[in-house]
């Protein structure tokens, strides 16, 4: 197995670890409120999703949302606004919630029985690279048929066990030269 690469960058490839551009396509998939958090609009979504049910207030306040129902009520009814740290804190906590409470789904979309998922790999961005340096790279799919540890360390927002689990579950079925893909330009899946 290849080792990983050290010096990234160094004659000018740009890219991303194939890691974060899972992270980034599932978080697509998750759907996660689209209106920022500093807006009345977003905030009030988040709120909502955060306190609609016990289970929920409870996951928020694991999540880190540890202040009374009185306050909630009052962010909810416009009477007092969350401070800039509050914000963050809802805004963390909601996404923390809603990875939790898609990622079942999402795991089994992924699986599908078994089948797995299609997987699309673009290779890193060269245009910056001098000519006798670069590297012939194209376009890879493979098909993804186990998303359990992949899906849960996203879940967790755990970046090395996500890192590990990308590398040594699924990008190594690309054969001797995996470290070619270690970093992407974009990673492509649906489910």
């Amino acid at each position: 197995m290849p080792e990983r690469n050290i010096d990234f960058g160094m004659h000018g490839a740009r890219g991303i670890k194939g890691h974060e551009a899972v992270a980034r396509q599932l978080d697509r998939l998750a759907g996660f409120v689209a209106t920022p958090v500093s807006e009345r609009r977003g905030l009030l979504a988040r709120l909502r999703y955060l306190t609609r049910t016990v289970h929920a207030r409870q996951a928020a306040r694991g999540a880190g949302l540890t202040v009374t129902d009185r306050t909630l009520r009052a962010w909810l009814d416009g009477k007092r606004s969350p401070s800039k740290k509050n914000l963050e804190r809802i805004d963390t906590a909601y996404r923390t919630v809603r990875r939790r409470n898609v990622s079942r789904y999402l795991l089994a979309r992924l699986n599908r029985g078994g089948r797995g998922t299609r997987v699309e790999l673009h290779p890193l961005n060269q245009s910056h690279v001098p000519r006798p340096r670069q590297r012939e790279l194209g376009l890879r799919t493979l098909n993804v048929r186990h998303w359990d540890r992949v899906v849960e360390a996203w879940s967790d927002d755990d970046d090395e066990a996500l890192d590990e689990a990308w590398v040594s579950d699924v990008v190594v079925d690309l054969g001797s030269d995996w470290g070619q893909y270690e970093y992407v330009s974009n990673i492509g899946f649906a489910a």
